[in-house]
């Protein structure tokens, strides 16, 4: 096989969230314990950090990696969804798997994979699991991809546990309540293993400490020990930067960012509380992790959070998808100064609207379209919906040609953002 006969071979086989929602979600760990043992617990032989939370997490958990490949460290990076290719899930120094190692997995283990039949994540995980090992990494930086308690990669005994915080995000299946999500997350908290939280919140903290004091694991919240802000309005250039406050010692540090969504500045106060727990143990200073935070584009590839994609007309894209992702995202977007928004939007069909449309300005023009994932919601019914919500527009059958229309609409002064959706943002990136 080659590389897209490998890909299709497992998207064809196996269940995917990404692709199809709640039908390829597993409530047990059992494919997962198999597939380990299968590959001799390859997890064990380098150093992890795990990453949960709402919103925040993919973010911090590539702007750690950097940091940790700025210290000298080879850095193993779990992620997901993707956005252009599969391989972006698993990187070590900022390279993606090659395709080979991809093919050659799967062929190799294709009779585990039939007698198992996991799913699309089960068998991702294992793959980067594998491949780290086989890569030899230091230290891997993973990140979970729904919940924690039943996630997939929630098999790892790691050096420090983080969790950015906690929203109205797959409440269908981890929840009905922020306290029910939080239960989820609290999950990977193991056992005499440090615990960050990112963001103090009042509705969870008691989850998360009464979990923590139940596995002797000392629990601290970032937004307590941290504060950090923005010193500019907007992005100059492709840079933005920041001032970070130690509240506990009095000290500041200021460094830039590529990352220009406010809402960066939180995961920045959680990254550099995960670094204080790192510092002693790798031996490296405030200035790599300003390195680190300013290259994490270029180690890591990181792509889709408040991306600017061109200017005159100034188009964004940001891949927040629930409500808090776009409580930031659209304080955000409504305070440049631009004559006219364009706002390019296209949601999954299992997503709860009801909490989401309300926070769009109703003085912008909508171009309302769907994904290329089998999960998208038709662009013709969120039309109807968000018409409910005083939010009018046009409808087109795909991303390229709802973005070609806000582009020929939109004047020099003008500002297109594009979101809704992973999916959206991953069709035009």
């Amino acid at each position: 096989m080659n590389y897209d006969q490998t890909l299709d071979y497992l998207y064809s086989l196996l269940p995917a969230y990404h692709r199809i929602g709640k039908a390829a979600y597993k409530d047990n760990l059992d494919n997962t314990l198999a597939l380990d043992a299968y590959f001799g617990h390859p997890h064990n032989n380098y150093k992890t950090i795990h990453i949960a939370g709402t919103n925040g997490k993919g973010s911090v958990a590539h702007m750690l990696a950097s940091v940790l490949q700025e210290a000298g460290l080879r850095t193993g990076l779990y992620t997901s969804p993707h956005l252009r290719d599969f391989r972006e899930r698993i990187r070590v120094n900022g390279e993606m798997i090659p395709e080979d190692e991809v093919i050659g997995f799967v062929e190799k283990h294709r009779d585990i994979i039939n007698k198992t039949s996991p799913s699309f994540f089960e068998l991702t995980v294992a793959m980067a699991f594998y491949y780290f090992d086989q890569a030899n990494v230091d230290i891997a930086v993973i990140e979970t991809g729904l919940g924690g308690r039943l996630d997939s990669t929630n098999i790892i005994i790691p050096v420090l546990s983080v969790i950015t915080n906690v929203g109205h995000d797959h409440m269908d299946l981890l929840g009905d309540t922020l306290e029910k999500v939080a239960s989820e997350k609290a999950g990977i908290i193991k056992q005499n293993i440090p615990v960050i939280i990112g963001e103090s919140q009042k509705e969870t903290d008691h989850i998360f400490r009464q979990k923590a004091e139940e596995k002797g694991s000392p629990v601290f919240c970032a937004n307590k020990y941290y504060e950090c802000t923005f010193t500019d309005k907007e992005m100059n250039g492709k840079l933005r930067e920041f001032r970070i406050k130690n509240m506990k010692e009095g000290t500041v540090f200021k460094g830039v960012t590529p990352l220009g969504g406010d809402y960066q500045c939180s995961n920045i106060g959680t990254l550099f509380m995960i670094c204080d727990h790192l510092k002693g143990v790798y031996n490296f200073d405030t200035d790599i992790i300003l390195r680190g935070i300013s290259g994490v584009v270029k180690n890591t590839g990181l792509k889709g959070r408040w991306q600017i994609l061109g200017n005159k007309p100034l188009i964004i894209c940001d891949t927040g998808h629930n409500m808090e992702g776009f409580q930031y995202t659209m304080k955000q977007l409504v305070k440049l100064p631009a004559e006219r928004i364009h706002i390019v939007i296209g949601f999954v069909a299992d997503k709860d609207l009801s909490m989401i449309l309300p926070l769009f300005p109703k003085k912008a023009s909508y171009y309302f379209t769907r994904a290329s994932v089998p999960r998208a919601l038709d662009e013709k019914i969120l039309k109807s919906i968000a018409a409910d919500y005083g939010l009018l527009g046009n409808s087109f059958d795909n991303v390229a040609e709802a973005l070609d229309s806000a582009v020929v609409n939109a004047g020099g002064k003008d500002v297109i953002f594009i979101g809704g959706s992973t999916f959206v943002v991953a069709d035009i990136t």
